[in-house]
Parts: structure tokens; C-alpha cells; sequence
């Protein structure tokens, strides 16, 4: 939880070129609050690892704080949190937002810019402050835990049955794997450019916040539903593609692998794993250097199962001889791949509404008609077969146009509440927390989205279940949900605010005590233990 404003003290702001004098006076007569420093709530307004001066005129208290050297978006008000080594009163640290007047430019370049909220109001797994060797374990093993997740475990078995089907000598199976490991691990790099730039630009971005658009949830579905049909049989990928094309991707294996690799993360994009957020949330809040660090691990993590398969081939010895099974297991991956499929329909219907559903299992179904009448004619059907594909194609887009045309003008409804949220869960505020943890009881805050498979696997097993309901009750805790399905700047605040960049995040605060985060992934026990804890 935020500090509670400043009280007790009238705070005033001046720009003044490359620095921003705060001058902050008190009310009364108080005692001196010893070394303040102020730790900024957005990026690119002050610079939080620049030195700050104090300096002190009579009761009058005055903090030199440097501009940023690289400015993002407008800079008219001041607000963050104030700390002091003595306390504001009752205060050990407090917030504030205040009008900026005069006028600033950026400052000096700073090398190592750090997080925008000091350390103590950053909450991480177990309540253990994060270092970077702690973020790398963190990615590598969250990044491994990806490639059991229903989205991506297809597109990885396919890799391993291609290379049990192939027969790939010791070196070429090396170099398949490295490929394919620089597919992912370039993927990642691009994925950690654009948070960082979009984050740069003010917003407030984490992992999985491109599912908060139901245009990139629509695109999701119809790739996930294109890779089931190809695993099921009814269409082949190469009789899409002219023969020149075929031929030189036969030539160019490797350049097959890279793609593979960059596909896996795409998939893999609406999937979160454990650990995963807290090395993210300490990877965006660094410079851009640990960032690309981190995100290296994490693809790192992904791409470790099928580098090891790569250099250590004596696996294949254990597999059957190549044969119909493959066919059989090929078709069996389909199914998770179809399973994703309902997932994100579910999430398009929490972020739109049934008639969005409507439209794109219509549009599934022209695409499975579309491919399938392709196939039929390719395969020395009737010339015909090849209009009503182009129809089937051409209706797909009309049925699915609505959605995506809406998403991309910004013109989507408000997002409603999902019937699970319902019951004893409020609505989160911040402001809500202030008062129900005034008022002396503990909130749990719940934050989560419709597209984070972990929030719903700990929802149903965990939270909703009567043991820690009755738990919550007994120790009169409020529950507020925190619903980050669409983008939320003041969810996104709070996030970053506990040091993370996405859900699922679980908060318990309580009166007078500094928040409690809890693991990603919850037990019951986790969470009576922490409402018994005195």
C-alpha cells in the first residue's frame, strides 16, 4: 500500500530549468524530519537516482530535485513519495501530488537510473528483497516453466518429434538447437525493446499486456486455431506456399528453426509462469541493460529443454522407431491448442461481450471451412473448392472486422465484471484500502486479469475454496479485487508501486504494517498462515 498523504505540511513545487525546487513548510511547529529524499511515482519527470540537496530556511524545508534527462510526456504536477530518515511525525514516509510551477527542461544524462519507488514499498515473493542474481534464477526457471503450458507444449513437442523423425547427425542436431535457442532468446529482446519504450512513453505496461486488446486476443485465437487445424490434418502449410518457397525453406532449415523459436514465444505470450513476475517487475524497473539481462535468462529458461535435447541425443535411442504413432501424437497436440482457444474466447467475452463471441467463433468457423476447401482442391479436387475458400476467407474478415475495428479505435465497451468476481470481492481502490485499513481491518487485494491462466488456476483452487473463505472471514478481512483484463493506469501504478509488472499479484495489508506479497502461486496454507501471523 502507498504511504498516506503528507499531513501537517503545505508542499509547493517550482520548476527552475534542469531541477525542480520542492519547498515543503510546516503547519506547526514540528521537529526536523532529518534526511528527506523523494522517490518519483512515473518515469521521466525526476530523476531517481540523481543526487537531491536539502537545504533548510528557517521551518522552511527545501529539496533540490533534478529533472530527468530523458523527459517523457507532461511534466505539470509532482507526485511521489517523500521519505525521512526522521519521520514526518507519525510518518516514517508519505505521499504527494502538487502542482509544477515555473518551467524545466531535461537534465543531465544519469547512468543507472533506479526503480521510482524506494525499496520498502516494493513487494516481492516470500517478502525477500530481489538482487539480480535472484531475478536471473527467477527468469531461467519461470522461462523453463513455460514450456509446460498448454499454449506452447505443442509447438515444442513438434520440435522434439522432428527431431526423432529426421534423424539429425550430432552436429546438425546441435546447430538445429542453437537456432532455434536464438529464435526465442532475439524474440525476448525485441518483447523487453518494446516494453521499455512503451514504458519510456508513460505507460504502464508488464508481461501479458497485450491480452488488456481484444484485437491482439482475436489474432491469438485465429493463430492458435490455424496451428490446431494443421495439427489435426486438415490443411498442410506447404500446399499454401508456391514451390519456390518450399524449396528454399527445405535448403534453409536453420532459418526454419529461428522462426520456430519466434512463433514459441508468440504463443507463449498469454502464459505466465511462477517467477516469472517478480524477474520482470525487477527487470523494468532497472536501467535498459538488466532488463535485456533478465529477458535473456528467461529465453534462456524456454529454450533450455530443447537445447539439452539438442546436445544430448541419446534420448532418441529410447523413442520407437518413427512410424504411425507420430501421426497420432501430432493430432493429440491439437487439442490443448483447441482448449487455448476456448480460453481466449472466454477472455474476449470478459472484455466485449457475448455478441464479440458470437463473431469470432464465426469467424473460426469460415477460417476451418477456408482451409479445409483449399486442402480439398490442392489435393486434386474440383477448381471450385478454390472460390469457396476465397469466400470462406473474404467472410471471415467481414464476421471479425467489427471486433478488431472497435478494439483498434479505442470505441470497445467497458469491460464487465466476470461472474467468478462476484460474491464478497469489492471492486479495488487505493483509496478503498486507505479507509477499510483506517478503519483497522486487513484487505486482501486480489490482482489478477481474465487472460492470466495462473489467476484463474489459483482463484478456482485456492481462493474461492470454503477453507480459505472461511479464513478470511474469521479474521474480518475485506477482499478487493483488482481487475487488470483492460489497461488500467491506476492498477498499473499500484503494480508497479509492489515492484512487479504484471499478475497474478496477491496483497494482504494491514494496519499499521508494511504489505505482505505472497507467492504467484498460492497454496491455502500460504494464506491462513499469513492471516494467523501476529
Amino acid at each position: 500500500m502507498l504511504p498516506r498523504p503528507l499531513a501537517g505540511w503545505t508542499v509547493a513545487a517550482i520548476g527552475q530549468g534542469p531541477q525542480v525546487e520542492l519547498a515543503l513548510t510546516p503547519d506547526a511547529e514540528r521537529g526536523d524530519p532529518g534526511e528527506i529524499r523523494f522517490f518519483p511515482f512515473a518515469e521521466g519527470k525526476i530523476e531517481p537516482s540523481a543526487p537531491q540537496t536539502l537545504a533548510r530556511d528557517g521551518s522552511m524545508l527545501k529539496l533540490i530535485l533534478p529533472v530527468a534527462s530523458q523527459r517523457v510526456g507532461e511534466f505539470a504536477r509532482v507526485a511521489g513519495v517523500l521519505t525521512a530518515s526522521k519521520g514526518f511525525g507519525a510518518q516514517a514516509a508519505a505521499s504527494i501530488d502538487v502542482p509544477l510551477a515555473g518551467s524545466v527542461v531535461a537534465g543531465p544524462a544519469v547512468p543507472g537510473a533506479a526503480a521510482a519507488l524506494p525499496a520498502q514499498y516494493a513487494g516481492n515473493d516470500g517478502n525477500v528483497d530481489i538482487s539480480l542474481g535472484i531475478a536471473l534464477a527467477f527468469a531461467l526457471v519461470g522461462g523453463l516453466l513455460l514450456n509446460l503450458m498448454p499454449c506452447v507444449f505443442p509447438v515444442l513437442s513438434l520440435k522434439v518429434l522432428r527431431f526423432a523423425a529426421h534423424g539429425f547427425d550430432r552436429s546438425a542436431m546441435r546447430v538445429h538447437g542453437l537456432a532455434f535457442a536464438a529464435g526465442v532468446i532475439g524474440s525476448f529482446w525485441l518483447l523487453a525493446g518494446l516494453l521499455l519504450a512503451l514504458r519510456a512513453a508513460g505507460g504502464e505496461l508488464g508481461w501479458g499486456f497485450q491480452l488488456q486488446s481484444p484485437a491482439v486476443i482475436v489474432s491469438l485465437a485465429v493463430l492458435f486455431f490455424v496451428l490446431a487445424l494443421n495439427l489435426s490434418g486438415v490443411f498442410e502449410i506447404g500446399q499454401f506456399l508456391p514451390s519456390s518457397v518450399s524449396t528454399w525453406n527445405a535448403r534453409n532449415a536453420y532459418v526454419n528453426d529461428v522462426l520456430s523459436g519466434v512463433l514459441a514465444v508468440v504463443v507463449a505470450s498469454p502464459c505466465s509462469a511462477p517467477f516469472m513476475g517478480a524477474a520482470i517487475g525487477y527487470a523494468l524497473a532497472q536501467s535498459a541493460s538488466f532488463t535485456v539481462v533478465v529477458f535473456t535468462a528467461l529465453g534462456f529458461g524456454m529454450a533450455l529443454p530443447y537445447l539439452l535435447l539438442a546436445f544430448l541425443p541419446g534420448w532418441r535411442k529410447k523413442l520407437p522407431s518413427p512410424g504411425p504413432w507420430m501421426l497420432r501424437l501430432k493430432q493429440l497436440l491439437a487439442f490443448p491448442l483447441y482448449a487455448t482457444v476456448i480460453w481466449l474466447a472466454w477472455v474476449l467475452g470478459a472484455q466485449l461481450d457475448n455478441d464479440a463471441v458470437a463473431r469470432l467463433a464465426l469467424m473460426l468457423l469460415l477460417i476451418a471451412l477456408s482451409l479445409w476447401a483449399w486442402q480439398t482442391m490442392r489435393s486434386g479436387g474440383a477448381r471450385a473448392w478454390g472460390s469457396v475458400a476465397l469466400v470462406g476467407f473474404v467472410a471471415a474478415i467481414v464476421a471479425g472486422a467489427p471486433v478488431v475495428g472497435a478494439a483498434v479505435a479505442g470505441n470497445e465497451p467497458a469491460a464487465k465484471p466476470l461472474a467468478a468476481d462476484k460474491g464478497p470481492w469489492q471492486d479495488y481502490a487505493p483509496e478503498r484500502v486507505r479507509q477499510l485499513t483506517d478503519a483497522g481491518r486487513a484487505v486482501f487485494v486480489d490482482f489478477t486479469a481474465a487472460w492470466c491462466v495462473t489467476c484463474q488456476v489459483n482463484k478456482r483452487l485456492v481462493l474461492n475454496t470454503e477453507a480459505v473463505q472461511q479464513a478470511f472471514a474469521q479474521n474480518n478481512v475485506a477482499l478487493l479485487r483488482a481487475d487488470w483484463t483492460r489497461r488500467d493506469a491506476i492498477i498499473g501504478r499500484a503494480l508497479a508501486a509492489l515492484g512487479r509488472s504484471g499478475v497474478p499479484v496477491y496483497v494482504l495489508y494491514r494496519p499499521g504494517r508494511e504489505p505482505l506479497v505472497l507467492p504467484e502461486v498460492l497454496q491455502k496454507r500460504t494464506i491462513i498462515d499469513a492471516l494467523e501471523k501476529p
